[in-house]
Order: C-alpha cells, then structure tokens, then sequence
C-alpha cells in the first residue's frame, strides 16, 4: 500500500544497546520508507510497575545471573517481564538462558524442578500454578497478579521470605532472602512515582526507567572496562617478525586494587557495598560471557596491528637476505593472515588488505617460476 518497511533482524553478534540502522540504498518519490530499529520493545515500567520499588534489586539479581522465576497470570505478561528483567542490565549482555514462557513440556522440566541440586542460571516465566510447588526451591521468585496501568500505582509487592510461599494462594511479591548490596536509590523511586501522580505515559516513565538501569550498568562496567584496557600491551612492543604479544592476565585482586581511585564512585552517587557486587559478578556467566568478548576483540585488534606492522616493512628487501624456503614460508604465512583478516573482519586501516595482497604478488614474481606456479595456487580465499 506504498510503503515500504526495512527491517533488520538482530543477531547474537549484535551488541545491545546499539541500533544498527539498515542502509537504505534505493528510494523513490512513491515509498514512504520507514526504518525499524527493533521488532518488539518491551514497556518497562509496565513490566516493572508491581515492583518498581525492588527494581534495583531485581538489577543486581540479573547483573550477577541468579536463578529467578517470574510466577505471572499470563503467557504473555511472563514473557514481557522476563525480557525486561533481560534487558534491564543494558548495554551488558546477559549470557545465562532465559525462557520468556516455560512450561511443564519443556525439555528441561526435570532438571529446573529437581531439588538434588542448586538451580541453574537462568530466568523462567511461568504461568501454571503447578509451578508454585515444584520451584518452592528457588531462590528468587517474582510473583505477580494482573498488569495494569491506570491513574495510580498499582499495590507495591513487598519482598518476603521464601518460607511464606504458599502452594497456591501466594499473594504478588518478591520471595527472595537476598541481601542487596547497594543502598536503595530512593530518588528513582520518588522521579516515578511523581510521575504516575502526575498521569505521565508509561513510554515516558519507561524512558526514565532505562536511562536509569542504564547509567547504573555504566557505572558498574566502566571500571572494569578501564582496567580491561590496560591488560593490552604497547603498540611498540609489536614487531612484524615475531607472532602479536598476549594479552596480560585478569587479575581480580589486581582489578579491586582499581578500584579505589578510579571505581564506581566517579560516575555514580549510590552507596553500598561495590566491591561485594563486583566480586560476585566476577564468579558470574555475565562476566564470563563479557570478558570473553572483549578478549576476543581486543586479541583481533592486536592480530590487525601486527598485520599493519607487517605491511609498513621493505618485503623485497627481507627476501633477498634469506633463503628460498624462508620466502616460501614467509608468503604461506602472510596468505594465512591474508585469509584470516578477510574471514575473522579483523580491524584493519582502509588499504591493509589490498597493500598485504600487492606484497604477496610482489615476492611471488620474484621467485622462480616453478615455484610461482605453486604458491599462486596455495591458500587462496
């Protein structure tokens, strides 16, 4: 009906927080085009609304991948406020599992209800009452009634001890014995509140909401990124001929040492007890699953200067000083980066690939031929 929609699919090589606009190439004066950044945003505060006072808590459950079920009335309440709890640790990227709606046919069934064991990192929203019995044991537990959202805030859920879980007459609540720790923001809470007074839309009181959850996981990440930072090693100690230097050790004691001066307290007015969280979330899939990112990025970064340095050298020249098979082996060496880069997007400067490919032909031809013949067919991508 002339218009056209663009949309673009995230994929699990997508960083959260960050919208990849689609390009759009063509467009004639007939379309209307329109770019949709996501499928489907949850509505934070409508999610969070029963228990907005706790969200913080809820935060730190999820920043460090407790186990947590969310006990809803409907499959389609359980799935949006599992996904909120997923997303409310933006632009972090939780790596546990996390079932927007499970139920008693689900694979995993035994192994989340058995009592043999502690339960696994993960989110579950569940709807059947069966549930409230057979998950009694887990640590955290969100029970809530009805989503609804008119001039006032609906009853706040209080949290109670996991021992007051009923079968099933359980009223809404945070079933949980955790112990937060950092102090309740109580400025968040009065912002939303005023706001629900005032009958401000629920898009604009989720925008709140997540600028919040968001300059808290900022807080919390840029130490570590900082120190992260620092684990790579000095450009100049990057040599063309030797194979690119290692990325120093994670020490966690070395990272709490950080802390002190250049920690949390920089960009965030919350109290509480940081080191705690952090050493926590150390032991967390979080943190795996992050460093692990990171590592892999900045490893490539190192890969694609090395590849740089290697460019910037007199090839030519190296040749002559060394002996056929040195050469044979410097090219296979150099068509393996060559392919590297091209398969891994290592972060090259514009030019590094072509500039590599003009060295390897350049070497080629100034062997003999018979040897010309074989090496233009090795390797290629």
């Amino acid at each position: 009906i002339g218009i056209a929609l663009y949309v673009r699919i995230p994929t699990c090589h997508d960083k959260p927080g960050t919208t990849q606009i689609a390009q759009l190439t063509q467009q004639t004066d007939s379309q209307i085009s329109m770019v949709l950044p996501t499928i489907h945003e949850v509505d934070l505060f409508r999610c969070f609304c029963p228990v907005f006072l706790h969200s913080q808590m809820l935060w730190e459950l999820v920043l460090l991948g407790e186990p947590l079920v969310v006990m809803a009335p409907s499959p389609s309440e359980s799935s949006e406020t599992v996904l909120a709890l997923v997303s409310c640790i933006s632009p972090l990227k939780y790596h546990s599992d996390f079932r927007p709606y499970f139920t008693i046919h689900d694979s995993e069934f035994k192994e989340y209800t058995t009592r043999t064991q502690a339960p696994p990192s993960v989110i579950l929203g569940v709807t059947n009452p069966f549930f409230a019995k057979t998950l009694q044991h887990w640590p955290h537990i969100i029970r809530i009634g009805d989503i609804k959202l008119a001039g006032e805030i609906p009853k706040q859920v209080k949290v109670k001890k996991l021992k007051n879980l009923k079968t099933l007459d359980s009223k809404p609540g945070v079933y949980t014995s955790y112990k937060p720790f950092l102090n309740r923001d109580e400025d968040i809470i009065k912002q939303l509140q005023k706001g629900v007074q005032q009958k401000r839309p629920s898009e604009a009181q989720s925008v709140i909401l997540r600028r919040y959850f968001l300059e808290l996981t900022q807080s919390f990440i840029i130490p570590l990124e900082r120190y992260v930072a620092s684990l790579m090693p000095l450009q100049k100690s990057i040599s063309p001929w030797k194979s690119p230097p290692q990325l120093r050790q994670f020490l966690p004691e070395e990272f709490m040492k950080t802390l002190e001066k250049a920690g949390p307290q920089l960009t965030s007015r919350l109290k509480g007890d940081w080191r705690g969280l952090y050493r926590h979330f150390l032991k967390s899939p979080n943190f795996d699953g992050w460093f692990r990112t990171r590592r892999k990025e900045m490893t490539q970064k190192l890969e694609a200067l090395h590849l740089e340095a290697l460019c910037e050298e007199d090839l030519l020249l190296w040749i002559q000083k060394h002996t056929e098979v040195e050469t044979v082996d410097l090219v296979l060496k150099l068509k393996s980066k060559l392919l590297q880069a091209h398969q891994e997007h290592l972060p090259v400067k514009p030019g590094t690939m072509e500039k590599l490919r003009t060295h390897i032909d350049a070497i080629i031809l100034a062997l003999p031929e018979d040897l010309q013949g074989i090496l233009l067919k090795t390797g290629t991508e």
